[in-house]
């Protein structure tokens, strides 16, 4: 995959706990060609209780400090008291950081969870793009762009194209479809108590609107992938198309399994919105259940001037 240089420096805040995963994310940051004139802001937070132990935790930015010495940004990093979450959204907000980085997990990570509970409430509330790292990250070679032609996806295009993508990674564009009908018509019958209840046939006038309906939406999400792969183009980006139809989390994450892919990126909320949800379902499983990094954004400016006025 080819990219132009980016048109603007980075300012980004990575928080970071001593964790492996905290960790993986600043190795992250590294895999990344920024330019010279980014900024990284490694912060570690302190719950209030703890406060008084700050001089103790100077240590604990050491590793992550060097770490990002690997990059080619300024480097820079913070001890600050209070709720994590809290801190985070409201530091990136502050100082207009165009991406907030985390781990997937902390060092109170619980078995089994596959997202921690500070990363659940930054990338739900965030007010720029959150890109959540997860271990073992190894490289970055395989990205997916998931696009749905709504207002944060077309967001996602646009910052995919101005980012540090490294010029070796193979990108991917994929939109699903929503299925014509409902699982359940695909259910011979099933049990209820000593009956057999068996679910009604689809008469064939609704087969032909269905399939009439099918070759539209197909029409229309090919013409949705050209715009995409077109958009791409004019940043300098390459990417390989890909058209399914389904259930899009069950899908989304099939690809990235199938694929090996290393980095999800995609729009917080779909065209399904909600009115008082900051992420969509879908972006919520990707976030949750994704077998890889997930970048999240959110509907953005144009430029960095714009976001600071």
């Amino acid at each position: 995959m080819t990219h132009i240089t980016p048109k603007y420096p980075h300012n980004i805040l990575l928080a970071a706990d001593g964790s492996e995963h905290s960790y993986a994310a600043a190795e992250f940051l590294t895999h990344l060609p920024l330019p010279k004139s980014t900024t990284i802001t490694g912060v570690y937070v302190l719950i209030p209780r703890h406060a008084q132990l700050k001089k103790s935790f100077q240590n604990v930015l050491k590793p992550i400090e060097n770490k990002l010495r690997d990059s080619n940004a300024s480097i820079e990093t913070k001890i600050l008291s209070g709720y994590p979450s809290s801190i985070l959204t409201n530091y990136a907000e502050k100082h207009c950081c165009d991406l907030t980085v985390l781990g997937a997990k902390g060092l109170r990570s619980t078995l089994g969870i596959l997202l921690g509970g500070v990363a659940q409430q930054v990338v739900e509330y965030s007010c720029c793009p959150v890109l959540i790292v997860r271990v073992p990250y190894k490289h970055l070679k395989r990205i997916l762009l998931v696009v749905d032609g709504s207002d944060n996806s077309r967001a996602a295009t646009a910052y995919l194209g101005q980012f540090s993508i490294p010029s070796s990674c193979q990108l991917y564009t994929l939109h699903v479809l929503s299925p014509l009908i409902q699982d359940d018509f695909y259910i011979q019958s099933w049990p209820a108590g000593i009956d057999m209840i068996h679910p009604v046939a689809i008469p064939n006038d609704l087969q032909e609107q269905l399939q009439k309906q099918a070759q539209k939406e197909q029409v229309q999400g090919e013409l949705l992938l050209e715009q995409t792969e077109a958009e791409l183009a004019s940043y300098g980006v390459n990417s390989q198309t890909s058209l399914q139809r389904g259930d899009a989390a069950t899908k989304i994450l099939q690809f990235i399994d199938e694929e090996n892919i290393d980095l999800v990126i995609t729009g917080s909320r779909g065209l399904g919105k909600i009115q008082g949800w900051f992420l969509g379902s879908v972006s919520r499983k990707l976030a949750h259940y994704a077998n890889c990094s997930v970048l999240i954004v959110k509907d953005l400016p144009s430029s960095p001037n714009e976001r600071r006025s």
